[in-house]
């Protein structure tokens, strides 16, 4: 099976079989944390912050301490008087408290935590926790962060955090906000702008938003007699988080066991430590179980996307070709650094755009600390920020140079066979097919009549993202019964992957689908992976299990080539029966385990290990978006009539599952691109809820959203497969908002679009403009 499953007859890799674990969810039987509980459980609650910025003065606990059924009451200054925990963490830097030290940071930031028999004392205790605050002056733009004289945030020396080893991989400016500058140069930026036959220069804006998973961060954790400490979380990292609280705790990892059962949604936001350690805190205190599990609001002031302001200039020759570009990516990453370095690296890696470009200078100063919530982990990880600038710059190009926006993009785009900035050679892109195939979707190019009164336009983006990185390791065992068992540490969180995993195993050891079943991740028992985020789930884990699987298989041939008297080379496993191929003879899996243990009983074992960092060829996301607005110029109303992303999968080893994810990234994009925002004044949060955060609704969705999948192998990949989850997000606003000038004439650079902004920028231009190259009428 060279290649990595490709190249033969497959029956369940390429098939939407069902998933897996819809039964069970859709008959309410799925075990998340809300049906998790412990004899003897307590309930934790957090007292937060009501100020941007201050000096703690006074925190007094002694009132809360007395309420009948508070166990615990614990204090940034109870962890720091514990001379056996290490009270800050941070992925990136060790900038983050448990409970604040001294000062706090934003409004919402962890004050104080309680541990009490039911919720309602906890509230009560929380009430009389006195806390008395000295004001300090506050900064919440990233632009203003770093202006001279801004107020600094972190005073003191930043150390680096539990993914780092050192500050190599991250690069804090002392004695400033900037707690990261990224720098990536090729050529010479500013020699290219001199040669250049056109220069525009632009500035783009993305505020912050939510990821809004349909379930909040919940968290129950405990101590054992022995002191070792054991979690329920419902996390997409367990490893990291596992690690993480070992440095809290000054512990072996070893020590600390996590169990995740399934996740109601994530997108980024259950990454890295949330609520796992102030509930751990809890349950050290208290020496009893403690149930942690965060309010809406709370999951808003947790964690949220960067808000991001891009500066961007491009130069170009008048026939299109791109010379130079420079791009400068502020990024407000609240008041901790979380894993805001790595995202930074991820967006000015990949800040310059799918293009050829021979001078190139990306700035990432990027993550600026601001007394707002911490920003992490986001789907599509910096991609959707810098796709709506470097995607709209594309066709401001376009416009000047009179060139078709398709035309100037396939002047330009990286092709198979191209170096990276980084030095990489690029390979399996499917990147022109992908803007070849949505253009035409939407008749590129062809006149679309609008209603009497309104405006229609056309416009697309593309991108390309590379791999998020990072070790997975799977086991494989076939039971005498002749079922296999999947162990993994991949988080089940709605996208399918127990389901993708379990077909990739299941081909390969030639059992029906039905025989193979995943196990839920336990630190204890299932594997080490890296994290379950950046799409990389069916390319790293997926290629895990398949190495798994096949040792196990061939464990099997081995054993049933001395019972069938064969040579294992003419062997084959087929639905459950080892087959000598071309005859009759053949024994179940079941028979061929039995005989060899000689008893009812026995597993035989495989075991499956993939790096990406040391795959022959590095790995690429490539996605494009295209749209068709109509604009009603007396209102400023967007309507988006159809929408269509086209991706490429390599190999969909889920057909269904692959475009469910496509659909519901495109989605998402449309909810970043016209309604999701949060509204502060002067730090205080105005809109934590669904009352007043706008996601879309069934009505805000074009009558025709289409999805097509291309499949350009990639030879590292499972069956040729690469990841979808992030790929349909970042091109829905850019390609809106081309759309959007191509309808009216005006381009918007800040996001959400909006009619309000619609009707200002028309008046600035006093009217819609002409018509553009994608058909507007």
């Amino acid at each position: 099976m060279s290649g990595e499953g490709m190249g033969m007859a497959l029956e369940i890799v390429g098939q939407s079989v069902p998933r897996s674990d819809g039964q069970e969810k859709v008959a309410g039987q799925a075990r998340y944390m809300d049906a998790i509980d412990l004899p003897g459980m307590l309930v934790g609650r957090v007292l937060r912050s009501t100020v941007p910025h201050g000096r703690l003065r006074r925190v007094d606990a002694e009132k809360a301490r007395r309420v009948p059924g508070v166990v615990t009451v614990v204090t940034g200054e109870s962890l720091r008087r514990d001379g056996r925990l290490n009270p800050y963490y941070g992925p990136a830097l060790l900038d983050q408290p448990v409970l604040a030290i001294d000062k706090v940071l934003y409004v919402g930031d962890p004050v104080a935590a309680v541990a009490a028999v039911d919720e309602e004392s906890a509230l009560e205790a929380l009430d009389l926790i006195e806390v008395e605050y000295e004001e300090l002056p506050a900064v919440f733009e990233p632009l203003d962060a770093i202006a001279p004289g801004a107020p600094l945030l972190h005073e003191g020396e930043l150390k680096p955090g539990g993914l780092f080893v050192d500050l190599t991989d991250v690069h804090p400016v002392p004695g400033t906000n900037i707690c990261n500058h990224y720098v990536m140069k090729k050529g010479d930026g500013e020699a290219g702008f001199r040669h250049a036959d056109i220069v525009i220069e632009q500035t783009f804006s993305i505020p912050e938003t939510q990821h809004y998973p349909l379930e909040p961060h919940s968290v129950l954790a405990w101590v054992d007699p022995s002191g070792r400490i054991a979690l329920y979380a419902n996390t997409q990292q367990p490893f990291i988080v596992r690690a993480q609280l070992a440095d809290i705790f000054q512990v072996p990892p070893s020590h600390i066991r996590i169990m995740v059962p399934y996740l109601g949604g994530a997108y980024g936001a259950k990454c890295y430590p949330k609520a796992e350690p102030i509930a751990t805190v809890l349950a050290w205190f208290a020496r009893r179980p403690v149930k942690l599990t965060f309010t809406r609001e709370e999951v808003f002031l947790t964690i949220t996307k960067h808000a991001t302001v891009v500066k961007m200039k491009s130069g170009a020759m008048r026939d299109g070709t791109l010379v130079a570009r420079k791009v400068e990516c502020y990024l407000g990453t609240g008041a901790y650094a979380e894993i805001g370095p790595r995202v930074s690296k991820k967006m000015g890696t990949n800040g310059a755009g799918p293009y050829r470009i021979p001078h190139v200078q990306m700035d990432a100063y990027c993550i600026i600390y601001t007394n707002k919530p911490p920003a992490g982990a986001f789907r599509g990880y910096g991609l959707p920020q810098v796709t709506w600038a470097f995607e709209q710059q594309m066709d401001t190009l376009a416009r000047e140079l009179r060139i078709d926006p398709v035309e100037i993009r396939l002047k330009n785009l990286f092709v198979d066979g191209d170096t990276f900035w980084y030095g990489e050679r690029l390979n399996a892109l499917g990147l022109r097919e992908c803007l070849l195939k949505a253009a035409a979707a939407i008749r590129w190019g062809e006149p679309s009549q609008a209603l009497p009164g309104k405006r229609r336009g056309k416009g697309l983006a593309i991108m390309l993202k590379t791999l998020t990185h990072g070790a997975s390791i799977a086991f494989v065992k076939v039971d005498d019964d002749g079922t296999a068992k999947v162990l993994t540490s991949t988080v089940e969180m709605g996208q399918g992957s127990d389901t993708v995993l379990a077909q990739i195993a299941a081909e390969e050891l030639g059992l029906p689908v039905e025989r193979v079943s995943m196990a839920h991740p336990d630190t204890d028992f299932t594997p080490f992976d890296d994290k379950t985020s950046g799409s990389r789930s069916t390319v790293a884990m997926g290629k895990a299990v398949l190495l798994a699987a096949r040792e196990a298989r061939e464990r099997l041939l081995e054993l049933a080539a001395e019972q069938l008297e064969a040579s294992v080379h003419d062997l084959e496993v087929r639905r459950g029966q080892v087959r000598v191929r071309g005859t009759d003879r053949a024994l179940d899996v079941a028979q061929v385990v039995r005989a060899h243990f000689r008893s009812k009983g026995g597993t035989i074992m495989g075991r499956g290990e993939f790096h990406t960092k040391l795959a022959r060829e590095e790995f690429w996301f490539a996605a494009a978006g295209a749209a068709e607005v109509e604009v009603d110029p007396e209102t400023g109303e967007v309507r988006v009539l159809k929408y269509v992303g086209a991706c490429d999968v390599g190999k969909a080893i889920n057909p269904h599952l692959c475009q469910q994810q496509v659909l519901g990234g495109a989605v998402m994009g449309l909810g970043q691109t016209f309604s999701e925002e949060m509204v502060y004044d002067h730090g205080q949060l105005l809109n934590p809820s669904l009352i007043n955060y706008k996601l879309p609704a069934f009505r805000d969705l074009p009558a025709q959203l289409e999805v097509i999948l291309l499949e350009t192998p990639y030879s590292e990949g499972p069956f040729g497969a690469k990841g979808v989850g992030e790929s349909a997000v970042p091109p829905v606003a850019a390609a809106i908002g081309n759309a959007l000038v191509d309808a009216i004439g005006v381009r918007l650079y800040e996001l959400p679009i909006t009619a309000e902004k619609v009707l200002k920028a028309l008046e600035e231009a006093g009217g819609a403009g002409p018509v553009g190259a994608g058909g507007a009428r």
